[in-house]
Parts: C-alpha cells; structure tokens; sequence
C-alpha cells in the first residue's frame, strides 16, 4: 500500500467522523438530511477501497438515494412545502 493510498484512507476516515457529527448537530434538519446523504456516499467509496463493490452499491442506492429521497420528501411534508392539494 502506497503512502498516496494510506493518505486517501485516513482522509474518507476523518471525513466520515466529521461529517457524522455534523449530521447529528446541525440545527438546520434540511442541512442534516443533505449531509447523511453525502455521508452515505463516501461511505459507499469507503466499501468500495475495502473491495466491497456489492456492499458499495446497495449503501450507494439505499442508504443514500432512496433514504435520501424518502427523509427530503418527509421533511417537506412536515415542514408544509409541499403544494396545497384540492
């Protein structure tokens, strides 16, 4: 393993704890929805450095996009941005 590579590890690691806490304590919820899902995504690159491609795309496709979609979908209707339907 590479220094460049060891580098890129340490880097997604420090990211991810970063970003986790960001998640937890921003006090804006859009802004925390909008951080898991980039947390999701470099969490996918992290499985896919581990060689875990498989798990890389399903944390991608579920546990970013489709959560992601669900929560901001959610958070709209809780907040009333949504358009008032007759």
């Amino acid at each position: 393993m590479t220094i460049v590579l060891w580098g890129l590890d340490v880097l997604l690691c420090v990211t991810l704890v970063g970003l986790a806490v960001q998640v937890l304590a921003a006090p804006d919820l859009f802004k925390s929805i909008v951080m898991f899902i980039v947390f999701g995504l470099l969490l996918a690159l992290v499985w896919a450095r581990l060689s875990a491609p498989d798990v890389a795309l399903a944390e991608a496709a579920i546990g970013a996009g489709l959560t992601g979609a669900l929560l901001l979908n959610t958070v709209g209707a809780i907040t009333g941005h949504r358009e008032n339907r007759r």
